[in-house]
């Protein structure tokens, strides 16, 4: 059965601008952002993710966990975004399109800080915030069926893919499957999705923006759940989505390393055999000297495989 929701003028809009800005991106080669980019993006992500559900760890303190410094802090904080760094290191070995993939996401960020982690909630569950009850879940023997429907929702559904993104994670919301870590699952399996559209999603920290707009966030939740549409919720997501995108345009005269290059040219190439002449064809700014470089260096560090000499060498990626 089909989520309820409309596409309105409004999405309809914000799809045609957001499209145009992937054509952009792909354009300035910004599918896979810089190494440096990627990084400070998803500690981003993480830390405002886990913020919006109360965790106190900086910025600073998160690129420490991640870069295995001792960091003091409330220790359910600390395991948190431990957990957290692992899942998100992880997003290509799970299957955007099935329930026990997601299962086992929530079981590896909910490890240490919940009963049972990884199973799907089976008693009466609810949204508070302060002393009010904001959402009152479907009961536990309803949460099956009804994500077996989402998920073929996504799988077959034929509506774009980006709507599908927002209608999931509001969706998966409304459902509340777990007994906690229901929004950063949700969150995250909506970057799943996106990364399913394009590659660039993998590291756009949509997360900070939905953190810098919490309340929108929330409330923008409570009027569709009051509504019976989640119409309203994927107009919010798609703004966010826009800006997000804005943002990483704005980024695109930072360093790109040869590593960012050769990565790059892999979600281009796949397993194909190229040549240094393929490889400039794809980078058409760099020089026949820059190009040897980038490729020495990826056969040194053993993420290509050489094969022949001088006009007869081919590479291919391991």
């Amino acid at each position: 059965m089909k989520p309820p929701y409309k596409i309105t003028n409004k999405i309809l809009n914000l799809i045609s601008k957001i499209s145009e800005q992937i054509g952009e991106i792909k354009s300035a080669r910004l599918t896979r952002p810089p190494t440096e980019l990627r990084k400070k993006n998803r500690i981003k992500t993480i830390q405002s993710s886990l913020e919006i559900e109360g965790n106190s760890l900086t910025v600073e303190q998160v690129t420490d966990l991640i870069n295995h410094k001792k960091v003091i802090a409330p220790e359910k904080d600390i395991v948190e975004v431990k957990n957290a760094i692992l899942v998100y290191s992880k997003l290509d070995s799970f299957n955007t399109y099935d329930l026990d993939s997601l299962c086992y996401a929530h079981k590896l960020m909910m490890t240490g800080l919940v009963d049972n982690p990884g199973r799907l909630r089976t008693t009466s569950g609810g949204i508070v915030r302060g002393e009010k009850i904001t959402h009152i879940a479907p009961s536990g023997e309803m949460i099956y069926p009804l994500l077996k429907d989402l998920f073929s929702y996504l799988k077959d559904d034929q509506d774009l893919l980006m709507i599908k993104s927002c209608v999931f994670h509001y969706e998966f919301e409304f459902i509340h499957p777990f007994t906690d870590g229901n929004g950063r699952i949700g969150r995250l399996w909506q970057t799943m999705i996106l990364k399913e559209y394009s590659k660039v999603f993998e590291f756009l920290p949509v997360e900070t923006l939905v953190k810098e707009k919490q309340q929108n966030y929330y409330n923008v939740l409570a009027k569709s759940d009051s509504q019976g549409t989640s119409t309203g919720f994927i107009e919010f997501m798609l703004g966010i989505i826009k800006i997000s995108l804005d943002d990483l345009l704005k980024s695109q005269n930072l360093n790109v390393t040869g590593l960012d290059r050769i990565n790059l040219f892999r979600d281009i190439i796949g397993e194909k055999e190229f040549s240094r002449k393929d490889y400039l064809r794809n980078n058409k700014d760099i020089s026949s000297a820059t190009a040897s470089r980038d490729l020495k260096e990826a056969v040194d560090r053993g993420i290509l495989l050489k094969t022949g000499d001088k006009r007869l060498t081919r590479y291919k990626f391991k």
